[in-house]
């Protein structure tokens, strides 16, 4: 393992947070939270919203609009903190790589991959969103009162304590909003770190994905929660010339608005990424203060999911916050290009273009991720 260099800062040791949120878990009493179909709906995905009027959108489309629903309570200004806890079958797991077997030139998704537990040091998102790793991990429990984390598998339920906390209040305020719970999907790996399949971010634990579909009214099995698939809000596929790359109305509903909305109002948040016919459902919706929209921002894929990113925690030295969004709401000039074809269509290739040679994608080895995550991954 290369020394450090004069000016790294320290990782400093200390009781991994992972392991006082367990403790701190055991304390809590188990509840859930439930809702009640106050309306009746066409739409499985709905628990609160019904289909409504047909309205003309202002473009001069038609779309649906729903029926009103009850104002959202204002989130509190104090709410508890409910505290994570290290899934069982993890808590023993073995962590720390041999200096020996970490060298530069490795492939990082490998040892990164292979890590089942947290590197026991304070908790401190280093590098960028992209190229970083994560020390002194929490884990998101996979069964809360308001929320279940999907593809258990995958080991993906942590993150930095801020981004644990971020999805805890936003569970906690979604019964309010009309939605029964979160379905959580990915956030990073125990730590963090380029992953093995799936994505090119979550890499520093401020990453989180959120299932646009609602949480039911019962536990999800392990199988259930392998093999349940998400829900496309979209009308059809976004890649076929001409398409209409807006929501269905028939899925989609202000309660998913409302709770994006809530999401991007939390002020860690940095940026939500959606699908763009998913952010032209949101342009349409908020009628009121439309600052929160500057957060959302259009993105390929993203349409089964909203991708939730908080800025980098006090004290993470070394961690890279992405830029600022650009000013205004985003719903016009460059909302209407990512709705357009040019994004989704590939070009025809002209007859005498010659085929070009597939790439070879350039794995990303230790050696390109900040120094200090090779001390993650020997903390032990």
């Amino acid at each position: 393992m290369a020394p450090a260099s004069a000016g790294a800062a320290p990782l400093p040791r200390e009781k991994p947070a992972s392991l006082i949120a367990a403790e701190a878990m055991s304390r809590l009493e188990e509840r859930r939270v439930t809702t009640t179909r106050v309306l009746p709906s066409t739409d499985i995905g709905d628990l609160v919203d019904a289909r409504g009027e047909v309205a003309a959108a202002p473009s001069g489309e038609v779309y649906s609009s729903f029926a009103a629903a009850p104002l959202p309570r204002p989130a509190p200004a104090e709410r508890p903190v409910i505290v994570a806890a290290v899934p069982v079958e993890l808590a023993s797991a073995p962590s720390g790589l041999s200096p020996s077997a970490v060298r530069p030139n490795a492939v990082a998704k490998d040892l990164f991959g292979a890590m089942r537990s947290p590197a026991p040091l304070a908790a401190r998102s280093i590098g960028s969103y992209a190229k970083g790793c994560l020390a002194g991990a929490t884990a998101l429990a996979v069964d809360g009162p308001a929320w279940q984390v999907m593809r258990l598998s995958r080991n993906r339920n942590w993150g930095h304590p801020q981004l644990v906390d971020t999805l805890q209040r936003l569970a906690s305020d979604a019964p309010a909003l009309g939605w029964n719970g979160l379905l959580v999907g990915d956030l990073a790996q125990p730590r963090g770190g380029p992953m093995t399949s799936g994505h090119s971010s979550h890499q520093v634990g401020l990453d989180a994905d959120i299932w646009l579909t609602p949480m039911p009214d019962r536990t999800l099995s392990r199988e259930e929660r392998e093999t349940m698939s998400a829900i496309s809000m979209l009308k059809g596929s976004s890649e076929l010339p001409g398409a209409d790359r807006g929501v269905d109305p028939a899925k989609w509903s202000a309660s998913r608005a409302r709770l994006i909305r809530r999401a991007a109002q939390d002020p860690r948040v940095s940026r939500i990424f959606v699908h763009p016919g998913i952010k032209q459902a949101l342009c349409r919706f908020e009628t009121g203060e439309r600052g929160w929209l500057r957060k959302v921002r259009p993105w390929w894929g993203h349409h089964y999911h909203f991708h939730v990113r908080i800025a980098c925690p006090e004290g993470s030295v070394g961690c890279k916050d992405q830029d600022a969004p650009p000013p205004g709401d985003g719903c016009g000039q460059e909302l209407a290009w990512w709705l357009s074809d040019e994004p989704w269509v590939p070009k025809k290739p002209k007859k005498t273009d010659k085929p070009a040679a597939p790439a070879k994608k350039k794995q990303m080895t230790l050696a390109a991720l900040p120094q200090a995550c090779t001390e993650v991954l020997v903390a032990r």
